[in-house]
């Protein structure tokens, strides 16, 4: 039985039309440089005070000036990340039809699982991808999922979010902010975790795998596999990230970039299509709760203040109006 969602049936016509109109198409990918991400060890964070101020500025330097790194020596085992990459290939194998994972995980919140982008009005704005975006307070052995998967996430998400919080307070600090703003209102219940699965693509020139976007969070936190495909924009040009199985990668959020007034840097990201393999990743989002207002922590403040339910609300108000996501212009002073 099929596996992967039916893109071709449901876009049927979007693909008609960029087919029709083949002469005048520009291909959504052009070919662009790969780039390594600044590349952090953890490790140096229980070392000597120099040694251990010095990987504090590196973290706060990528922050700025990449919006993206990757780190080593991150203190979630390798154990840990091949068994959640197990368990997530085994959820996605499950055979696709009508509604059949959204009936298999009734447990979960409606809309848990979603695949390609029913708001899409043209091939850009379609992504070729499925997954399963998960809220932390429905993570447990008694969801939908498998006791193994349900234990792995678990394991997975608490590791995680310990790094989370940790990188956040070594922002916060690096930028003169003595708060504890982000401990007191980023919960493990408040943040999500996202599975992705991106099949094969016969039209890897047209169709991303994720639209350009920025996240809407403090932090992400990515392990992805060796296939890569993730590309990030610096200095105004794309760029390719070489895949490193070693590391975990780290982005600044929406969010992090209004509470520090722009000091650090959430940038637009995509992931593109591969013709002949699959890809996964999994994302960690580092999530206040919905009632938190962010305020920009130094004034002149870049944005008025927001909670991060208006945020949300906006962003899903941009994309099925626009058929794309707006973000912190909508804030501005």
């Amino acid at each position: 039985m099929e596996v992967d969602p039916p893109f071709q049936q449901t876009y049927k016509t979007l693909l008609e039309k960029a087919t029709k109109g083949a002469a005048d198409h520009k291909d959504v990918v052009d070919i662009i440089e790969e780039c390594e991400l600044p590349l952090i060890d953890l490790g140096r964070l229980n070392l000597k005070n120099l040694e251990k101020e010095k990987c504090k500025s590196e973290i706060a330097r990528a922050s700025q000036e990449w919006g993206f790194f990757q780190v080593v020596n991150h203190g979630i085992s390798r154990e840990i990340l091949d068994k959640m990459r197990s368990e997530q290939v085994k959820v996605f194998k499950q055979p696709f039809n009508e509604k059949s994972k959204e009936e298999k995980f009734l447990n979960l919140s409606r809309g848990t699982y979603r695949w390609g982008t029913p708001t899409a009005t043209c091939l850009k704005q379609l992504s070729w991808s499925e997954a399963f975006h998960i809220p932390m307070s429905e993570i447990q052995v008694s969801n939908g999922f498998s006791t193994v998967l349900s234990s792995t996430m678990e394991q997975f998400a608490t590791t995680v979010a310990n790094l989370a919080q940790k990188l956040a307070e070594i922002l916060a600090e690096k930028f003169g902010c003595k708060s504890d703003f982000i401990k007191e209102n980023c919960l493990s219940s408040t943040c999500y975790l996202r599975m992705n699965r991106y099949p094969p693509c016969p039209i890897p020139s047209e169709v991303f795998g994720l639209m350009p976007h920025t996240d809407s969070d403090f932090l992400t936190i990515l392990h992805q596999d060796e296939v890569g495909g993730l590309q990030l924009v610096k200095d105004g040009k794309w760029f390719a990230v070489k895949p490193n199985p070693e590391a975990l990668i780290i982005n600044i959020g929406d969010l992090f970039q209004a509470w520090s007034n722009d000091v650090y840097k959430s940038v637009e990201h995509r992931v593109v299509t591969n013709p002949r393999v699959e890809r996964f990743s999994t994302a960690y989002f580092f999530c206040p709760s919905y009632d938190t207002v962010i305020q920009s922590y130094y004034e002149p403040s870049v944005y008025r203040k927001f909670s991060f339910k208006e945020y949300r609300q906006q962003v899903q108000e941009d994309v099925q109006k626009l058929g794309h996501k707006i973000g912190l212009p909508r804030f501005l002073v």
